[in-house]
């Protein structure tokens, strides 16, 4: 995950009135309890999740969801394809391009909040109480921290809001996400939003899709595969986009492929120069397009600067875009990068 960075409860009211109109008699106050747990029970809530070492306890349907930034679009597009984007009242989450149709256009359709990000590109504390959320998400323990001018968990569930840091996100390092965690982002937002089988559904889509997909390039040869964000810098050196670890390379693995650079870092990324890229044999190429309208364009332009790659010589390279990160739609990066990769076998 490339860092974007310089570079109320409802139900516990209907409760009340419950009590209060049946005050006169213990009977009657016990039997609408009953009622009303009996609701609960049916519309799956309550639902208790244990998240970065925080209990989160949802009573009902979040209606006034704040989708942090996170340089993700995991939870946003999590959210879309489980059809709740109508809870959302502030998205600041966007890659510009998908390869689900129609899926960028949903995005940029989503309500911003109005909100003034600080220096961080993410919404600050006092923006955050004032859009009045009742669940906020986040990709990483980043969009929290106090220090950094965010509400903290604390501070919103004060003031009525849940909150939610996405799997491998708790210590902000991602080098162990793999597609099992787009499955468990995929089933708690289905608990959250009490929309279980669809996520269900969607879910063994994508695992017997991988699984075809898997099953055509076992045992092939596995190419080495350079995977970078493109036109962007994260670091000193001229290649500081580059992947070195994450979920990157399990979906690598799947296509059949290999990182070229996975040892060259111990973090998700690494920081290397023009020589160590040049002196590395890079049989293809996965560009992946953060707001950059022409990644492919980019992904040309190294082909042509490193000519002796075996990928530039066979023009082998793909671009991409959602589909490479934390989210529903691996099962879709992992098809293309096989096609590129095994185009005999997929």
């Amino acid at each position: 995950m490339p860092k974007k960075r310089p570079a109320a409860i409802a139900l516990a009211g209907a409760l009340c009135l419950v009590t209060s109109a049946c005050a006169g008699s213990s009977t009657d106050t016990g039997a609408a309890d009953g009622k009303v747990e009996a609701a609960a029970a049916k519309s799956g809530y309550p639902v208790t999740l244990e998240n970065c070492g925080v209990t989160e306890k949802i009573t009902e349907e979040p209606g006034r969801v704040v989708v942090m930034n996170g340089a993700s679009v995991a939870e946003v597009s999590t959210l879309l394809a489980l059809g709740v984007q109508d809870k959302i009242v502030a998205n600041q989450q966007s890659y510009g391009m998908s390869e689900v149709a129609g899926r960028s256009a949903a995005i940029r359709a989503l309500p911003d909040g109005d909100v003034k990000l600080n220096d961080a590109y993410d919404v600050p504390r006092e923006a955050m109480i004032g859009l009045r959320p009742d669940l906020v998400l986040s990709t990483t323990s980043y969009g929290f921290d106090e220090k950094n001018g965010f509400a903290t968990r604390g501070q919103l569930k004060q003031v009525g809001a849940n909150t939610y840091v996405s799997p491998q996100g708790c210590d902000q390092d991602t080098t162990r996400m793999t597609t099992a965690d787009s499955y468990t982002l995929l089933r708690d937002m289905g608990r959250i939003f009490d929309r279980s089988d669809r996520a269900e559904k969607i879910v063994a889509a994508s695992e017997k899709h991988i699984a075809e997909v898997a099953g055509k390039v076992q045992g092939e040869k596995q190419p080495k595969v350079m995977v970078l964000f493109s036109n962007m810098a994260m670091g000193g050196n001229d290649f500081s986009s580059v992947v070195a670890k994450g979920i990157y390379n399990d979906i690598l693995a799947k296509a059949g492929g290999s990182n070229a650079f996975e040892n060259t870092s111990k973090t998700s990324f690494a920081d290397l120069s023009k020589e160590k890229v040049a002196a590395t044999d890079v049989d293809a190429l996965v560009v992946i397009g953060y707001n950059d309208p022409n990644p492919a364009a980019y992904a040309r332009k190294l082909l042509k600067e490193f000519p002796q790659w075996p990928a530039a010589k066979n023009n082998t390279y793909v671009a991409l875009s959602d589909s490479m990160y934390l989210g529903p739609s691996n099962d879709l990066a992992v098809e293309k990068i096989a096609a590129m990769l095994h185009p005999d076998r997929v």
